[in-house]
């Protein structure tokens, strides 16, 4: 967990410190003899600092202790009124995020100097990847709408790129085992048994032998384009050439009891290295569960930094291999260790087995996986959209969803965002759009009203997504929850949300389930409650709660929610005329216990039954 230093000089400092701290159980007032003492402390035994002191303060006393911008922590200064929050350092390293949440939780205006967030791009040094090469050379060549050639390995989900940015895929070049096949010449051996990989096609960022000068990234140095390259292959580096290293390597690793961590370590080193494979791209080390324990892999994934996934031996067994062996079988339980857990879940085989005296190590390419992100944009109003939601559409490269939802979020999308807008009635298809582009390795969001999984996309999505893809759920405020809000507090006890439309429920199983809710004394919140053409359906339903219910049950309509044209009523199961709803409507339906209180609904929570 990232903890975050506080430090405050001035009373009104420790109250907006104490509000930070009471949000955010990782946060914590450093104190100190001084302020300047506070601050170094903080600086020295946290991951970010919050600071309550003027700007010019924190720089005096944080300069001497200034290293370098990937370690150093980030740090956000806040006024003595709490109008603004500054990301005074490392803006990518986390300031920029973190001025963002202490301004939504001070009600502060987060100021963000970052060039490419001023300007809506993204930072190439925030995707969470190693990153090498000129990073400020062409995050610059970026911003000033010069040409860049993405060059990529694979398709990965990477977030939107301004129109200069060319984007280029194309498959890795060959290599050993790029065809899931060991080389042809060598069996599974000790290191020395590896052949280098052959160089990729000029115009791909393959590998290249670090002696030849005159090659960076498949390009000639004298070429004076401006590059990026994606890629887990070793690259010389050049002043106009940034790397991005996309997690794409597994590495297996079996050993015997005892294995020092330094063997392991050293064995994958030289193993990645005479592939011309980057560290930088392991995505994890692999082994069977009963290394689970075992010190030395531990310790090596420690050193790399990556997490250690242990798999059973039947699921291992189960994998095909070009080295099986039946010593290692009767050992363990599954003929592979090393290949095995490396090719586990697919992927390509770059490295076949290779031994050391008490360890042995397998690396597989495994393929880009898709992202979608199931969002939902809340009710309507700005201020009701989460701040996750608002990441994740400019974390996206395709952004999917009904064309009068897009239009309210248009302004968020990053340039180079590609937008797929379609009209009513096509849900399936948008679905299915969706699921497509994240198959095909892109950063997608589906988008919706209110909550993605409440009568929205995320259902039709996830039938047709399948593993190849990361899916992500962002909860979004719902039309019921706004209309509660504007009623009062109908939903205090227990509750139930129902649809009226028999588009794709039939009306028979729609009037048993509102009958239920009705003989259960169920608040209920009636979605897409009347259309033109289907106009008889809600009052149905009100006289089935009717015939449970008193008849002056509070009844609340609410139309438009959070938008323009918003309206409140306010009713009974007698009094409400179905003819004043529609389809931009949720409808309240109370239980026997709601009530009006100074004209609004209420719902005890603790109430003891009448009668």
């Amino acid at each position: 967990m990232t903890t975050i230093g506080l430090v405050a000089a001035t009373a009104a400092g420790r109250r907006h410190a104490a509000i930070l701290a009471a949000a955010w159980p990782s946060a914590h007032l450093v104190e100190a003899e001084s302020s300047a003492d506070a601050l170094r402390a903080a600086w020295a035994e946290h991951d970010a600092v919050v600071a309550f002191l003027a700007t010019g303060a924190v720089v005096r006393v944080l300069a001497p202790l200034l290293g370098d911008k990937r370690t150093d922590p980030p740090v956000v200064v806040v006024d003595e009124t709490a109008r603004y929050a500054v990301a005074l350092l490392g803006g990518h390293a986390g300031a920029n995020d973190l001025a963002a949440g202490v301004g939504a939780l001070l009600d502060a205006r987060p100021v963000v100097t970052t060039a490419t967030d001023a300007v809506g791009l993204p930072g190439l040094d925030t995707l969470g990847w190693p990153v090498e090469g000129a990073l400020a050379a062409v995050s610059r060549a970026m911003l000033d709408g010069e040409p860049v050639r993405l060059l990529a390995d694979a398709t990965w989900p990477l977030p939107a790129l301004p129109a200069n940015v060319r984007i280029e895929t194309a498959p890795p070049g060959p290599g050993p085992g790029h065809d899931g096949r060991p080389p042809a010449a060598g069996p599974a051996g000790p290191p020395d048994g590896h052949r280098p990989p052959e160089p990729a096609p000029a115009d791909l960022p393959g590998s290249h032998r670090p002696s030849d000068p005159g090659r960076a990234g498949g390009h000639r140095a004298a070429d004076p384009g401006w590059r990026i390259l994606v890629t887990d292959r070793v690259v010389p580096l050049d002043d106009r050439t940034v790397v991005l290293r996309p997690p794409s390597l597994v590495a297996g690793i079996g050993s015997s009891r005892g294995v020092p961590a330094a063997e392991v370590t050293e064995l994958l080193r030289r193993a990645l290295d005479e592939a011309g494979l980057s560290p930088a791209s392991l995505r994890c080390l692999a082994s069977v569960d009963l290394k689970a324990d075992e010190a030395g892999i531990r310790a090596a994934a420690g050193a790399y930094r990556v997490p250690l996934r242990c798999w059973p031996a039947a699921e291992l067994a189960a994998v095909d291999v070009p080295h099986p062996s039946e010593v290692v079988r009767a050992a363990v339980g599954t003929p592979s260790v090393a290949e095995a857990a490396a090719l586990r879940g697919g992927g390509a085989l770059l490295v076949p087995k290779t031994a050391s005296a008490m360890a042995t190590v397998a690396v597989a390419r495994h393929a880009p996986r898709g992202r979608l992100a199931l969002v939902g944009l809340g009710p309507g109003a700005a201020d009701l959209r989460t701040p996750r939601a608002v990441a994740e559409l400019r974390r996206a490269a395709v952004v999917v969803g009904l064309d009068q939802y897009l239009d309210q979020v248009r302004d968020l999308l990053r340039p180079g965002t590609r937008v797929l807008a379609s009209g009513l009635g096509a849900e399936e298809e948008r679905a299915r759009a969706a699921v497509a582009e994240a198959a095909a390795g892109h950063a997608v969001a589906l988008v919706g009203s209110g909550d993605a999984g409440v009568y929205a996309m995320a259902s039709p999505a996830l039938e047709e997504a399948d593993d190849r893809i990361d899916v992500v759920g962002v909860p979004g405020v719902t039309a019921g929850l706004a209309a509660s809000a504007l009623l009062g507090a109908p939903l205090g006890h227990d509750h139930v949300y129902l649809s009226l439309s028999d588009l794709h429920t039939p009306w028979p199983v729609i009037a048993r389930r509102v009958a239920a809710a009705a003989e259960g004394d169920l608040v209920a919140l009636l979605y897409n409650p009347r259309s033109r053409t289907r106009d008889w359906q809600l009052g149905a339903a009100l006289r089935t709660f009717a015939a449970h219910r008193p008849p002056d049950t509070p009844v609340g309509v609410v139309r438009n929610a959070s938008r323009p044209g918003q309206r409140v009523h306010l009713a009974t199961l007698a009094t409400l005329d179905p003819a004043l709803v529609d389809m931009y409507s949720v409808v309240v339906v109370g239980s026997s216990q709601t009530r009006l209180v100074a004209g609004r609904m209420v719902t005890p929570r603790g109430y003891r039954w009448r009668g």
